[in-house]
């Protein structure tokens, strides 16, 4: 059993029309979604705007959701960044929030060796009393964390899962082949969910568990089950949604969507622009199946 549970919702930052966090419809949003599927939670992560948001703003919200949650399911702070000085104080100041974890994303731009990534991230266990994840998204980051930097960094009793996002198939079994039993890797890509469910992985960071949680949660509870079909047919029904909520840079689409399943999400902010009038069409298509199971539901 995974620290965090199978479906760990990236959650999105809903923000008022004046571009200011509505702290409170966050808290909405992540008790929502705690009743559909979602395991945990990760607080101003990419999907939700990180490079945009203030550290007060940050910590604020991961209170804010903490509250909310009650419980219901683990609480995971990004509070990583490409200096290592300040991850290492916001750090220390998330675990005072009532949080259960931290999540450390790869140093960007200024692209360090795999021994100052191990450095960075030792630095930043060394600091806190909170475990932590890590978070590997080469494609964003320009550096990719290797397996032998990871399994590095798992010997730490402090670092306990990575979210993989390399896409590398090959780069995440040999990561699943050398780490202990309990160190949890997750996919980091929606559409991966299942193939790295089949090779070791422990579940998905997701976006579209925003839209469609329960048959997330359902695809990997099929195949832990051993109904490789369930899961299977799971996995091709969620596709097409994987597609359109990646269609345009995240999380564009999955802000608009969680509009229809009424959120006050507001716009991303800048230089993240919203879609066009093309790009809404296609995305209300493909979410139209969850938002008619939404509104058959009998009221929770």
């Amino acid at each position: 059993m995974s620290r965090f549970g199978p479906v760990v919702t990236a959650m999105i930052t809903p923000m008022r029309d004046t571009g200011a966090v509505d702290y409170d419809e966050a808290g909405r949003l992540a008790a929502w979604l705690c009743e559909r599927g979602t395991t945990g939670l990760v607080i101003a992560g990419t999907t939700g705007e990180s490079p945009t948001l203030s550290d007060e703003e940050k910590l604020r919200l991961f209170v804010a959701v903490a509250q909310a949650v009650r419980g219901k399911a683990k609480v995971i702070a990004n509070t990583g960044g490409n200096d290592t000085h300040h991850s290492v104080e916001l750090s220390k100041k998330a675990e005072q929030c009532g949080v259960d974890a931290l999540l450390l994303v790869g140093p960007y731009y200024n692209k360090p060796p795999q021994a100052g990534l191990i450095e960075h991230f030792t630095a930043i266990a060394d600091a806190v009393k909170t475990p932590i994840a890590i978070y590997n998204i080469p494609g964003r980051t320009a550096v990719n964390i290797l397996p032998d930097t990871i399994v590095s960094l798992s010997k730490h009793p402090l670092i306990v899962a990575v979210k993989e996002s390399s896409g590398d198939l090959m780069q995440i079994a040999e990561i699943i082949a050398r780490v202990a039993p309990d160190f949890d890797v997750y996919s980091g890509d929606d559409h991966l969910t299942l193939p790295i469910a089949a090779i070791g992985g422990r579940g998905i960071v997701s976006v579209i568990s925003h839209v469609a949680g329960e048959d997330v949660r359902a695809m990997l509870d099929a195949f832990q089950a051993g109904d490789s079909g369930r899961a299977a047919a799971l996995h091709a029904k969620l596709l097409p949604l994987c597609k359109a909520l990646f269609a345009v840079t995240s999380p564009i689409p999955v802000k608009a969507a969680m509009r229809r399943f009424g959120f006050a999400t507001g716009r991303c902010r800048p230089p993240l622009c919203p879609l066009n009038a093309e790009q809404e069409r296609a995305l209300d298509a493909a979410i139209a199946p969850w938002l008619r199971t939404l509104a058959a539901a009998p009221a929770r």
